[in-house]
């Protein structure tokens, strides 16, 4: 009996299946190769096409079909994780209106601080626990107010992953984790929240239906199932943002525990079991994958826009024909500190733990006679760290003190230096471990349709791979204290 998993990423679509006796990954693909294009037709604008993750989504999926590795008829359940935040808007055919509104988008940065002054800051912060800022629910107020002939024919609004289960079941819901990243959901009334919906002048019926996150969103058609090889009525069970899925697929599921992840964004996760916010909404509070109006687990997330969107762009600039891999045995040839060389890596939109301000990125301290590619390359990894440790110290104001933090051995974090830097860095212990977001969807598929009976069921066979310990944290801190005085100065 097979699970599987599919995360709409930004740079492309990951499918996993996992058996459900092992809990363990039998078969991955990626669709594309490349990465996705991110189209940005004005500075600051962020929009990905939803037909394309669709038909990306197609391409993964009959791709690790093509692996011969599991009989896809076996298939008992599908999850879906998704990049957070993007706005997908669809008429009554369920046809695509424009491109979604991503969630590294800034043109509603203003619109929501002007939500953020009429509802009252504090109102704001106690009911939303954040700023109504630059989310999902300012990104459909900009289409209101700037493209009216095409919030006229709507619908239903959703993020991405909504689409993808759209698309497979024919079915459009919502849930309140999904709302309230949306920053549409009430925590204090547990309801939709009629501030937002009222100051954006909303209609609550563009509002999906909402049903529990871990349970039955819809099922495969007949179209579907003979197009992509699968069951038909095998159900959709799950569907996550990427951070909370992140979360699950490393059993962050408890008050306390911690998990980070360095893909196109980075992000530090931790759960709560308090409605808690920062004062200045540089750290974002949702209702975690657990969260239930009886149970009020929530996840305080950290995000930085500019991480391996600022590696790719270094990659692509100053040596477009190596790998990653080859890139990463590169930097560990550069000492620490990187000779002086400093990376500010904050050029992918506005970051909202800089107060939703745009610096752009920043290559700092160029020596013409000293600096080789292995500085370039070390000092962007340590540059994205140093960031991670800037944000980091954000939550521990607000009263996270993580013992140790959880990670999967993906994206950044199979670089050596990297994760060793972040560590050193930040000061914590991080565990490592083989789950990606496309497993963790995957597992999610399992809990909601009801084939394990709990979360923890699903994660018995849970092993950590390796255990990263601080070595140079004192080395560290003065190159860490030089990049947050340039920073600091750049704001």
């Amino acid at each position: 009996m097979y699970l599987l998993g599919i995360d709409i990423g930004t740079s492309s679509i990951k499918v996993a299946v996992v058996d459900v006796s092992t809990q363990k990954s039998v078969a991955t693909a990626q669709y594309p190769e490349e990465e996705t294009e991110i189209k940005s037709v004005k500075p600051g604008w962020a929009e990905q096409s939803p037909i394309d993750w669709w038909q990306n989504t197609q391409q993964a999926i009959l791709k690790l079909n093509s692996s011969g590795l599991f009989n896809p008829k076996e298939i008992k359940a599908i999850g879906i994780a998704y990049q957070m935040h993007g706005l997908v808007v669809v008429d009554k055919e369920q046809n695509v209106l424009r491109d979604s509104i991503i969630w590294c988008d800034s043109r509603a940065v203003e619109l929501g601080e002007k939500a953020f002054d009429a509802i009252g800051h504090e109102k704001s912060l106690q009911h939303l626990l954040n700023s109504p800022g630059n989310f999902t629910a300012a990104k459909l107020a900009w289409v209101k107010n700037n493209e009216p002939e095409v919030y006229s024919k709507i619908n239903k609004i959703m993020l991405p992953g909504d689409f993808i289960a759209m698309k497979l079941t024919g079915k459009i819901t919502t849930s309140i984790p999904a709302l309230s990243e949306g920053i549409f959901w009430d925590f204090k009334k547990d309801e939709l929240s009629a501030d937002v919906m009222n100051y954006y002048r909303l209609d609550k019926n563009h509002i999906p239906e909402i049903k529990p996150l871990f349970s039955v969103h819809g099922s495969v058609s007949a179209e579907i199932s003979n197009l992509l090889g699968l069951t038909e009525g095998i159900p959709v069970a799950y569907k996550s943002g990427d951070q909370p899925n992140n979360a699950l697929s490393l059993n962050v599921l408890k008050p306390g525990e911690v998990a980070a992840t360095a893909g196109t964004s980075g992000v530090i996760y931790g759960v709560s079991d308090e409605l808690t916010y920062d004062q200045q909404s540089r750290v974002n509070t949702f209702a975690h994958v657990t969260y239930s109006k009886e149970q009020k687990h929530t996840g305080v997330l950290l995000c930085i826009n500019g991480t391996g969107s600022m590696y790719r762009w270094a990659k692509h600039n100053f040596a477009p024909n190596s790998s990653y891999s080859e890139l990463n045995s590169l930097a560990s040839q550069a000492p620490i500190g990187s000779k002086g060389l400093k990376v500010l890596p904050f050029g992918n939109g506005a970051e909202r733990m800089l107060n939703n301000k745009y610096t752009g990125a920043q290559l700092l301290g160029i020596d013409l006679n000293t600096h080789t590619q292995a500085d370039i390359f070390r000092a962007v990894q340590e540059g994205i760290a140093f960031s991670f440790r800037y944000g980091l110290d954000i939550l521990r104001e607000n009263g996270m003190k993580p013992k140790v933090i959880r990670a999967g051995r993906a994206n950044l974090f199979l670089s050596e230096v990297f994760a060793q830097t972040f560590v050193d860095v930040t000061g914590i212990p991080v565990e490592l471990y083989e789950n990606d977001g496309s497993v963790g969807a995957a597992l999610g598929a399992g809990i909601g349709s009801g084939i394990f009976k709990n979360a923890e069921e699903a994660f018995t066979q849970h092993e950590v791979i390796k255990i990263l310990e601080p070595k140079n944290s004192e080395a560290y801190e003065p190159f860490y204290q030089e990049w947050k005085n340039i920073l600091n100065k750049s704001l």
